[in-house]
This record gives structure tokens, C-alpha cells and sequence, in this order.
């Protein structure tokens, strides 16, 4: 399994989720971890060029910040595992949950599995009225276009193929990785399964980068791929 983190200016938390995936048992799957600094502006590529000496990871890295799906598509040139999965360099997400999207992925004729925060029993925390209501939007909006049933399409954990990864063409550069690889893998006829994942969000003031602007453009993406042949 390849994990891709993309990274910007997270210089106090890289190391600890790094910690958090190394930590977890997966058994009989290997995995490798690549980890694309995206121009970051503080110390994040010093604290990664020390933690290589802890834990083996591959660094890719440049200078000017380029954008999440930008730093994704340098990452998965570099995959070689037969699943690939995503991983954001905060502490919203528990690697722990890989571990429960592999054993979906070795069931038959599966190919991607998406982290539900949504489908979690116990009660759900979110960054904000906001965050949650654009999600939900965008999540609904991904149903009625493309006929799908999924309960959380802006979800960090997505784990994929990794053959059906590399057949699909990304374009954009920013924070449009989600609708887009979602509105192409649906497009491609495969059915998106789903399993429930821990979430422990932050706020903006904690170093969220999402913003307004990419819901409209998650919006326009969810459209345009629609209506693209």
C-alpha cells in the first residue's frame, strides 16, 4: 500500500502523524510512504529531512506552493503499491482506519474505498456549521449528478486501485481532488464502497486551508465532469 501525503507549512504535525502511521500494525500488507512538501514557508521540509532518518519515507519537494492536487499527482508518479490511499499531514484523520479500507479492498470486484466521517455511530464533530453544511451540499450534489449513494465525498481517506489510480487523468491543482477523482472514477462505472473512519477536525485558526472559494469549485467540478463525454 502507498500512502501520498501532501504537505504544506505543517511543520508541527507532520511528524506526529508520521508517528501515528508507523505505529499501525498492517499485518501482511506492506506499505511505503511518500510525502510531497508543497513549497512550504515554514520548516516543514527540515523537519521532514530529519524524521528520514527515523522512518523510511520518500521525500519529493519543491520550492512554490502549488496546491493539494497538484502535490497529489507529483506523489502518485511515485507509487508502486497495488492500493494507493492519501493521508493530509494534520491530525484529523487516524491511521488506525487504513487498516479497516484494506480488508474492504480484498473483497471482490472492489476498487475504492472512501473514509465516512458521516457513517460514524457515535457523535460527529465537524470544523464548523459551514464545513459541514458544504460537504453535505457537495456529497448530495455527487448523488443526483452520478447517480451514486455515498455519505461523504470530501473525505481525506480515499484508497484506490492502484492500476485504476493511474488510468485516470487528474487536471486540476488545487483542493478539486476530491470531485474530480470522484466524478471520474463514478464515470468509469465503478462502484465507490465505504467504511466508518474517527475524525478529529480543526478549525482555521488551528491551520484549515479550506476555504469558500473551493466549494464553489468543487461545485463547478461536480458539474463540468457531469456534462464533459
Amino acid at each position: 500500500m502507498s500512502i501520498v501525503v501532501p504537505v504544506y507549512n505543517e511543520e508541527k504535525t507532520v511528524g506526529k502523524i508520521l508517528q501515528k502511521i508507523f505505529k499501525v500494525d498492517f499485518g501482511k500488507t506492506k506499505i511505503e510512504v511518500i510525502v510531497v512538501n508543497d513549497g512550504s514557508k515554514d520548516k516543514t521540509l527540515e523537519v521532514l529531512k530529519k524524521l528520514k532518518n527515523k522512518y523510511p519515507i520518500k521525500i519529493v519537494s519543491y520550492k512554490n506552493n502549488r496546491g493539494k492536487t497538484a502535490a497529489l499527482r507529483e506523489g502518485f508518479k511515485k507509487v508502486r503499491g497495488d492500493v494507493v490511499t492519501i493521508q493530509d499531514g494534520d491530525m484529523e484523520y487516524s491511521p488506525r482506519d487504513f487498516v479497516k479500507m484494506v480488508k474492504k479492498m480484498e473483497e471482490d470486484e472492489v476498487k475504492v474505498v472512501y473514509g465516512s466521517r458521516r457513517l460514524k455511530k457515535r457523535k460527529i464533530h465537524y470544523s464548523g456549521l459551514s464545513f459541514y453544511a458544504g460537504g453535505l451540499l457537495l456529497t448530495y450534489m455527487t448523488n443526483i449528478l452520478y447517480g451514486s449513494r455515498i455519505t461523504d465525498e470530501p473525505t481525506c481517506y480515499k484508497m484506490f486501485e492502484g492500476e485504476l489510480l493511474k488510468s485516470i487523468s487528474l487536471k486540476s491543482n488545487r483542493f478539486e481532488f476530491c470531485p474530480e477523482v470522484t466524478a471520474k472514477v463514478l464515470r468509469q462505472g465503478v462502484r465507490i464502497h465505504e467504511v466508518p473512519i474517527a475524525y478529529h477536525p480543526r478549525n482555521v485558526t488551528e491551520g484549515k486551508k479550506i476555504k469558500l472559494r473551493d466549494f464553489f469549485e468543487a461545485v463547478w467540478v461536480l458539474i463540468k465532469y457531469r456534462i464533459i463525454t
